[in-house]
């Protein structure tokens, strides 16, 4: 049985659209209020993000169940468990990762990292914690900015205009912290965009969680880099960069260099590239069924009487009759064979 089709229409879009952003910036709020209440300074990042995106999904899911009908909401908001769903997300692992590494790389050459390094065996377990931080947090971001409501955005404005107003509204909101440059904001701002094209390219948030968190948990966890302005995600490795400001970003760090700017442009087509096969699978436009029965056979009939006239139309064969078939009677022969030399003689004396 399918579910009952609901109206969705642009302007019921929009009105989802505001309602979501409005949860997002509630459910951020709360999250904050409820960590601080439930984990002391050194656990409390990680305590509310595992809020934020409980209550993210718990509303979006339910959202999308009761206003848009969604049988399977969790998946409709881009966590679909279909075949290879690990290996779209080790693919955007290994982007984020390679362009952080190319990031480091130039930096490294244009001015140089001094790498310290911590042995003690707490900061080796609390290594373990900052990477569930940047999975969780960066598992916040792609549902806040890619799920419901960038989906219900996207059917009021386009695929376009949702990845436009998205990017702004993220370098927005990176834009109010402290620190911020031009820089950064343009480099918020191509982020975004790039992570929304990989999504609308798979429909699943696989590829982009992927790349979100191998873009930002490189440079803060294994080369101790900052992140936002914050240099406090790695107890194992602090990383300090020499250099100008273009390549480094300064204490804002890479996010608010020039070089990330031009390292994001350059994955706008590889990201493209690299999710060609699972556009062209799953990015097909469905074919829904109008659910009007239609007999074929019926149809032509009625074509073909309308073209010949009701008289070419085929009749109901005849009953076929019974045929006997009787035994061979044995022939009767003459028992005397006559001559025909006398026969020839009396027929000449006759005449």
């Amino acid at each position: 049985m399918t579910a009952p089709r609901v109206p969705d229409g642009r302007l019921r879009a929009y009105a989802q659209f505001l309602a979501g952003l409005f949860y997002f910036f509630l459910t951020r709020a709360l999250a904050r209020r409820g960590a601080m209440g439930l984990a002391d300074e050194a656990w409390r990042p990680l305590v509310e993000q595992a809020m934020l995106i409980f209550l993210l999904m718990l509303g979006f899911a339910g959202a999308g169940f009761t206003l848009n009908r969604q049988q399977q909401p969790v998946s409709t908001q881009g966590f679909p468990r279909r075949p290879g769903w690990p290996r779209e997300m080790a693919l955007g692992l290994a982007i984020g990762w390679a362009a952080s590494l190319v990031c480091v790389f130039v930096m490294a050459i244009g001015g140089g990292v001094a790498i310290r390094l911590s042995l003690e065996s707490a900061a080796w377990g609390w290594l373990l914690v900052n990477l569930a931080f940047f999975l969780l947090a960066t598992l916040a971001e792609e549902v806040a900015f890619r799920g419901y409501a960038f989906q219900r955005f996207a059917r009021a404005v386009g695929s376009a205009g949702a990845v436009l107003g998205f990017s702004l509204l993220y370098a927005f909101l990176q834009a109010m912290q402290s620190g911020t440059t031009r820089a950064s904001v343009a480099v918020s701002f191509l982020l975004c965009m790039v992570l929304s094209i990989a999504y609308l390219r798979t429909r699943a948030l696989w590829v982009s969680w992927g790349l979100n968190f191998g873009w930002k948990a490189t440079r803060a966890v294994l080369f101790g880099l900052t992140i936002s302005g914050d240099s406090s995600h790695s107890r194992v490795i602090q990383g300090d960069p020499m250099g100008p400001l273009w390549l480094t970003g300064g204490g804002f760090g890479l996010d608010g260099s020039w070089l990330a700017l031009v390292v994001l442009l350059v994955l706008l087509p590889v990201v493209y590239s690299a999710t060609s096969d699972l556009d062209y699978r799953y990015n097909v436009p469905e074919i829904i069924p109008g659910g009007i029965p239609v007999d074929l056979d019926a149809a032509a009939r009625k074509q073909h009487e309308a073209a010949m006239g009701p008289d070419a139309a085929p009749s109901e064969p005849a009953a076929p009759t019974l045929v006997q078939i009787l035994p061979l009677q044995a022939a009767s022969f003459p028992s005397k064979v006559e001559d025909p030399s006398s026969n020839s003689g009396n027929q000449s004396l006759s005449g």
